[in-house]
C-alpha cells in the first residue's frame, strides 16, 4: 500500500513539478488536489488521475492522506504547513519556508510537536552539478573555497505563473513579501550553505523595482533586482545577484574560487561543471541540464522526500536549514533598505 498525497495550491509549481513527480514515484498511490479555485483543482485531478478536496479542512481531516505538499503562496505557508503537521501529515513546503522568522518558527514548532517529516523545496541541492561540486569541495583537491559569485535570473514570474499576467501574486507585497530575493535568491543562499558547509553571516545590498510593472502599469511593490556582497561565518567573501529581468536567457551560474583552482557551475551551455586547476588542467563535466522555466525535468525533490519518510531518515533540507536561509534573505533586504551592513545571528537580525 502506497502513500496518498494532498496538494494545497494548484498553480504552475504543482502542475509542472509536484504532481508529475508524485505521479512518477512508485510509492505514491493517489493525489488529492485542493485549490480555493475549484476549477484549477479539478483540471489537475483530470490531468493526473487524482481526486479533489473541496475545502482545505477536508484535506487536513482525511486520515488516509499521509503527505501534504504546501504549494500555497508565501503568506500562507505558516498556516497550512503548521496545520498539516499537527494533523499528522508529513509536509513538503515550497520555499521560502515563510515570510518572517516568527512564522517559520511556528512551522518548526509544529514539526517538533508532531514528530512528522518536514522538508522545504530548496531543489538546487539536488542537481547533479551542485552535488558533484560539493563532492569536489569536500574532497579537498582544490583546497578551501576563498571567494564566490553567484547569479540567478530569469525573465520573471509572470512568464511562469498560472495566468501569465502582471497580476501575478509574486508582484504583491502582502503575498510575495520578499520579491525576487524570496523567489530566486533564497535558492542560491541555501545552495551556498549546502556547497560550502558554511552560513552567510553578513550582507550589504542594493535593490530596485527596475522594470516590472503591475496590472495597472505601476512599478511593482517588491524588488525585481537585488545585488549583494556577502561574508560567511568562516570568512569567505562573495557576491550574489538575483533578477527577474534577464530577458533572452536564464542565468543560474555560480563560480567558486579556491586555493588550488576554480569551480564553474552552470557557467557554460556545453558543460554543467568546469574545473580549472592552478597547474593549468581543465576538467569538464557533462552531467544534465538544470531546471529552467522552459525546461522542466525531474528535480529529485519528491523522490528524496518520499525516501526520507519510507526509510525514516532526516529530510535532505530541514526546516532549520530553511529558516537559516530565510534569515539571510531578510538580512539582505534589510541591508538594501537601510544602506547598512547587516549581521545575521541566531535567526535574528542585528546591526553593527
Amino acid at each position: 500500500m502506497g502513500y496518498r498525497v494532498g496538494i494545497i495550491g494548484c498553480g504552475s509549481i504543482t502542475k509542472m513539478r509536484h504532481a508529475p513527480e508524485y505521479t512518477a514515484n512508485p510509492y505514491v498511490d493517489e493525489i488529492v488536489f485542493y485549490d480555493r479555485n475549484l476549477d484549477r483543482a479539478e483540471a489537475l485531478a483530470a490531468l493526473f488521475g487524482g481526486k479533489v478536496a473541496e475545502t482545505v479542512d477536508e484535506l487536513m481531516e482525511d486520515p488516509t492522506i499521509d503527505i501534504i505538499s504546501d504549494c500555497s503562496s508565501n503568506e500562507y505557508h505558516h498556516i497550512f504547513s503548521s496545520r498539516a503537521l499537527l494533523s499528522g501529515k508529513h509536509v513538503l513546503c515550497e520555499k521560502p519556508i515563510s515570510l518572517t522568522i516568527e512564522h517559520a518558527k511556528e512551522i518548526l514548532d509544529a514539526q517538533k510537536k508532531s514528530g512528522k517529516k518536514l522538508m522545504i523545496d530548496h531543489n538546487q541541492r539536488f542537481t547533479r552539478a551542485h552535488q558533484k561540486a560539493k563532492e569536489i569541495i569536500a574532497g579537498g583537491e582544490l583546497g578551501n573555497v576563498l571567494t564566490f559569485r553567484t547569479t540567478f535570473g530569469h525573465s520573471g514570474p509572470e512568464q511562469w505563473g498560472h495566468n501569465k499576467t502582471n497580476s501575478t501574486w509574486f508582484f504583491k507585497k502582502e503575498r510575495s513579501g520578499l520579491g525576487v530575493a524570496g523567489d530566486l535568491g533564497i535558492h542560491k543562499v541555501d545552495m551556498l550553505h549546502y556547497l560550502l558547509d558554511d552560513e552567510i553571516e553578513q550582507a550589504s545590498a542594493f535593490q530596485g523595482a527596475l522594470h516590472k510593472v503591475n496590472e495597472q502599469g505601476q512599478p511593482i511593490e517588491v524588488c525585481d533586482n537585488i545585488v549583494c556582497s556577502l561574508k560567511t561565518k568562516k570568512g569567505r567573501l562573495g557576491t550574489a545577484s538575483f533578477s527577474w529581468t534577464h530577458y533572452g536567457q536564464e542565468d543560474n551560474s555560480t563560480v567558486l574560487y579556491c586555493e588550488k583552482g576554480i569551480l564553474k557551475i552552470y557557467n557554460s551551455d556545453a558543460y554543467q561543471l568546469e574545473v580549472l586547476t592552478n597547474n593549468g588542467e581543465k576538467i569538464n563535466y557533462e552531467l544534465e541540464s538544470i531546471q529552467t522555466n522552459d525546461n522542466q525535468t525531474n528535480t529529485g525533490m519528491i523522490d528524496a522526500f518520499i525516501e526520507s519518510i519510507r526509510l525514516d531518515h532526516p529530510p535532505m533540507v530541514t526546516g532549520q536549514e530553511a529558516l537559516s536561509s530565510l534569515a539571510v534573505i531578510l538580512a539582505i533586504l534589510e541591508a538594501a533598505e537601510t544602506g547598512r551592513v547587516v549581521t545575521v545571528e541566531s535567526g535574528s537580525l542585528q546591526y553593527f
